[in-house]
């Protein structure tokens, strides 16, 4: 059964945090950010830099399946975080969460999308190698809980 014809990818407001926050939770590999991390997201909360973050949802009816959250610094953006309700895996919502990301980078005119991926996720790995990104480095160290390496990758948009 095919359901994304009701699956609809959209800017976050700040009252998708609630959702965001519980989905998030209840991803063992996602990046757990304080409901106050949340709330700058919107009010522009880095001090007045050129900064900024795009936060993305999918949702399916009123239900929040999947969520993404990029930070933008001129000409290179960084995914910070994806997190993909489980029911909602394996049928597109990822791609679509990053096609869309990709789409609003080129807009900007941004050159590169970078983010950082544990190790041991293969299936988070095996993902952004088919949807172009280039494996660029490795962070010894860098998550906590279990202690992992980060493989870093990078996209280029020119």
């Amino acid at each position: 059964m095919n359901t994304s014809h009701s699956l609809r990818v959209r800017n976050a407001t700040p009252a998708d945090i609630p959702a965001m926050m519980e989905l998030e939770r209840n991803c063992a590999t996602a990046a757990h950010w304080t409901d106050h991390q949340y709330q700058q997201m919107f009010q522009g909360g880095d001090g007045g830099t050129l900064s900024q973050r795009l936060a993305l949802v999918v949702e399916e009816d009123s239900t929040l399946a999947a969520f993404l959250i990029a930070h933008r610094l001129d000409a290179e953006w960084e995914l910070e975080n994806v997190v993909v309700d489980p029911a909602f895996r394996r049928k597109g919502v990822g791609t679509e969460l990053l096609d869309e990301l990709l789409a609003q980078a080129r807009a900007a005119n941004a050159k590169f999308v970078f983010l950082e991926v544990r190790e041991s996720n293969d299936a988070a790995r095996a993902f952004y190698l088919k949807s172009g990104f280039e494996e660029n480095g490795q962070r010894k160290g860098y998550y906590r809980s279990p202690l992992e390496d980060a493989i870093l990758y990078r996209r280029s948009l020119v």
